[in-house]
Order: structure tokens, then C-alpha cells, then sequence
């Protein structure tokens, strides 16, 4: 697996060693040794997501004030652009965002540590999107960054007004919001 660094310190993109021949392919999506072994990390998975959204949905930006969770997250079917907010105060990339595509085809995953908001928008048709986390989802922690934030300013690429649920039309902005020390 290769591992690149964003701008954000320990938000990690992650490419597995992808074996393709005429029948298909195989990858590894997660190996806990090799995962270690390129990370220096060995994070704890105790719950995996998935969800189905279509083309201009944006899911996000959530996060757990307590119980937060790390996420490996992924892309299986389609294609999202991936967005992870920096909200720890006390971090040189506080309020700073990172975006990465992620895709069926390209295989690319997000290592996002706790303590950081997260979200997507769909480009293609319809995305399926799974994601391990490190805690157990707790609604009752859970706090919604507004999506277009415009002291984020984060470029969506979306085509005219995105698919939201109410909670998220209701987030609040950074300057607002509960964030981590």
C-alpha cells in the first residue's frame, strides 16, 4: 500500500496494492499488519458503514464532540469528493480543509483521525460508501459543521443546488460550533 500525507496532519490517503488480470482484480481493502506497518498506526475498527447516495447529495460535515470516531472510509461503487475538516483548536491546520476523490476506479481510501468533521458530495449517478470507525456511532454527540460554511470556503464540485437532510441544512458554522481542544 502506498500512503501519501495531506495537508492536515494524519489525514492520510491510502492506495492499495491493486493484482489486476483478465478475470477482474483483488486488493486488500484493509490488512491491520500492513496498515501498522505503513502508518505507525493500529487503530481499533468497531463498527462499518455503508451507505448509497445519489449524484449531488452532500452528506456532512459530521463529527462526535465526545466518543469521536476515526474513519477509514472508501468509495465502492461510483465516485464522491471527500472532505475532512480540521477542527482542533489547538492545531496549525485548525479551519482548514482537505478534498480527495475517491472512486470504485481509483480505489484511493481516506484515513481520517478523530476529532476532525467529516463529509462528501457524489459526482457520479449514485455512490455506494463504506467506512470502519474506531467508536460507536452516539447521536447524542454528534454535531453538524454547515456544509458551505463560507469561512470554510470549501469548493463542493456540484452541479446547482446539492440533495441535503435537515440536519445538515441546519449546521453550524465553525465559529459557532463545538470543536476539540
Amino acid at each position: 500500500m502506498r500512503v501519501t500525507p495531506t495537508a492536515i496532519a494524519d489525514v492520510l490517503v491510502i492506495e492499495p496494492r491493486v493484482f489486476s488480470d483478465e478475470r477482474g482484480f483483488f486488493f486488500e481493502s484493509f490488512n491491520e499488519r500492513a496498515f501498522a506497518v505503513a502508518t505507525a498506526m493500529t487503530p481499533r475498527f468497531v463498527q462499518d458503514n455503508h451507505s448509497r447516495s445519489v449524484r449531488n447529495t452532500v452528506r456532512g460535515l459530521h463529527y462526535q464532540i465526545q466518543q469521536p470516531q476515526g474513519k477509514l472510509v472508501r468509495a465502492v461503487a461510483g465516485e464522491i469528493f471527500d472532505v475532512v475538516v480540521d477542527i482542533r483548536r489547538s492545531s496549525p491546520t485548525f479551519g482548514q480543509w482537505v478534498g480527495v476523490h475517491l472512486s470504485a476506479e481509483n480505489k484511493k481510501m481516506i484515513w481520517i483521525p478523530p476529532g476532525l468533521a467529516h463529509g462528501f458530495s457524489v459526482l457520479s449517478d449514485y455512490a455506494d460508501f463504506l467506512y470502519k470507525t474506531t467508536d460507536y456511532w452516539a447521536p447524542q454527540h454528534e454535531r453538524t459543521l454547515l456544509w458551505n460554511d463560507p469561512d470554510l470556503a470549501i469548493a463542493w464540485p456540484l452541479a446547482g443546488e446539492p440533495i441535503l437532510a435537515v440536519k445538515d441544512r441546519a449546521g453550524k458554522r465553525l465559529s459557532e460550533a463545538e470543536v476539540f481542544d
